[in-house]
């Protein structure tokens, strides 16, 4: 009895209230959080500091980008190899790319309602003579060339595709080499085991890697806080506001009504990947959370050849928070410097955009090429008008990038649902129970979890 009674008494509340907010100090998206609010904090406070942080955010996603080829080399090229037949792979992405397609002319005929019905240029009556066309980044002047868009998917050499840095040529090679896995009998299979085992190790990495994203969170908001404090948002705080309440309105209504068309709650769903897309959030790259999302996709029930090929393709074709950008900023532009486009001008306007925008992700100022590529087909508004949104872009983006991330999350499952890819009843699993937990799991080290040994003890 005395030990029973000195057993309770050392499993009392107090303990376990300890251990309770030690687990969630050890969450990856609390830690991303706290990290979020301190950056903000020494923005505001120590701006001088703030804007020595930038190296922490960029080092980051440099990690982050180091890893993303040979995880998407991995995941595609084994979904390819496992399936029973390539007509499989073939109407995956077919599908993909049709549903690709369809979000991208709603994302952007969104854009283009919001934009003319609350017209958020209007009044500013710029002289396109007085801007300061320097602010413009040089890759915007270029435009956009099919030509050169091409060469980026041919890779100079096959392997040369997984050391390089565009996905686009790495999701090319992976479909191949898998493809050719797939078709080459007991030689394919000894491949398969080799990659499969690599697929282990570099997850590993990830895991490693990930632990680095509240720095990178801290450093990411420090900076742009001390950067650009509120200078930006009195002078053209109207347009953030405006894309802001935009994102929003099609998280919920667009994405939610997709959702809710799979069985899932919108909300739900973010909370799952909450941390992948507070991440997103604060760093504003999409590639930064890649990786996790295909795992957690197939802990979700997405079947892993659907993860394979519609999530590392989505990153190039299935931006829909950067094509509600488009033409809401295309629009904006033209009416600041007092042009008034024609449905005819803005529908032409919307062709070239769903050519342009797609395989700009990842491209440094790839907003800009698509933007400038735009205005000059549309005719009129001059390209020194880019530099009125400089400034402010870093703020646009935000959004852009939560969408883009939630985006292709909703893609794997509608196409998974499409395909019979996907176990509704181990996603909701996943998403009610067993993900919260894997979230914790996940963002344990070593060391957290032999002490909480120590402490079950």
């Amino acid at each position: 009895m005395s030990s029973h009674s000195l057993k309770n008494t050392q499993h009392s509340s107090p303990p376990k209230q300890r251990s309770r907010f030690g687990r969630l100090m050890r969450e990856l998206w609390f830690q991303v959080v706290l990290g979020a609010v301190l950056g903000i904090a020494v923005g505001l406070l120590l701006p001088s500091v703030g804007k020595q942080l930038t190296p922490l955010s960029d080092w980051f996603i440099a990690l982050v980008k180091m890893i993303v080829i040979p995880v998407v080399f991995c995941v595609v090229s084994l979904g390819i190899a496992s399936m029973d037949s390539l007509r499989k792979a073939g109407r995956i992405g077919v599908k993909a790319l049709g549903y690709f397609l369809a979000l991208s002319l709603v994302s952007m005929l969104i854009g283009l309602v919001v934009a003319n019905v609350f017209r958020p240029g209007d009044g500013m009556n710029i002289d396109p003579d007085k801007l300061d066309a320097s602010k413009v980044p040089a890759t915007a002047s270029q435009g956009f060339d099919g030509l050169e868009f091409v060469n980026n998917i041919i890779p100079e050499s096959l392997f040369g595709a997984l050391t390089g840095h565009t996905i686009i040529a790495a999701l090319m090679v992976s479909i191949i080499f898998g493809a050719a896995m797939n078709v080459s009998g007991e030689s394919g299979a000894f491949l398969t085991k080799g990659i499969q085992a690599l697929s282990v190790v570099i997850f590993k990495i990830v895991n490693w890697v990930m632990r680095l994203a509240p720095i990178g969170t801290f450093g990411a908001l420090a900076a742009v806080v001390a950067n650009y404090g509120t200078q930006s948002l009195q002078q053209l705080g109207y347009l953030v506001l405006l894309f802001t309440a935009t994102c929003i309105i099609y998280v919920l209504v667009v994405l939610g009504t997709i959702a809710r068309a799979c069985g899932l709650n919108i909300f739900t769903v973010m909370r799952y990947f909450k941390a992948e897309l507070l991440i997103a959030l604060s760093t504003c790259s999409s590639e930064a959370v890649l990786p996790q999302l295909i795992k957690k996709l197939e802990n979700m029930g997405v079947g892993k050849s659907t993860v394979g090929i519609v999530i590392p393709s989505g990153f190039s074709f299935n931006l829909d928070g950067s094509a509600v950008y488009l033409t809401m900023a295309s629009v904006f532009l033209a009416q600041a410097v007092g042009m008034d486009l024609s449905w005819e001008q803005q529908l032409v306007m919307v062709a070239v955009m769903m050519l342009t925008s797609k395989g700009t992700a990842g491209i440094a100022g790839g907003a800009f090429i698509v933007l400038a590529s735009t205005l000059s087909s549309v005719g009129g508004i001059p390209l020194a008008a880019l530099a009125l949104i400089v400034g402010i872009d870093r703020l646009l983006n935000e959004g852009r990038v939560f969408i883009n991330v939630l985006g292709n999350v909703m893609a794997a499952v509608v196409v998974g649902k499409w395909e019979k890819d996907y176990d509704p009843e181990q996603a909701r699993k996943a998403l009610h129970t067993s993900g919260q937990k894997k979230n914790e799991l996940e963002s344990r080290t070593p060391a957290t979890v032999e002490a909480d040994k120590v402490d079950a003890h």
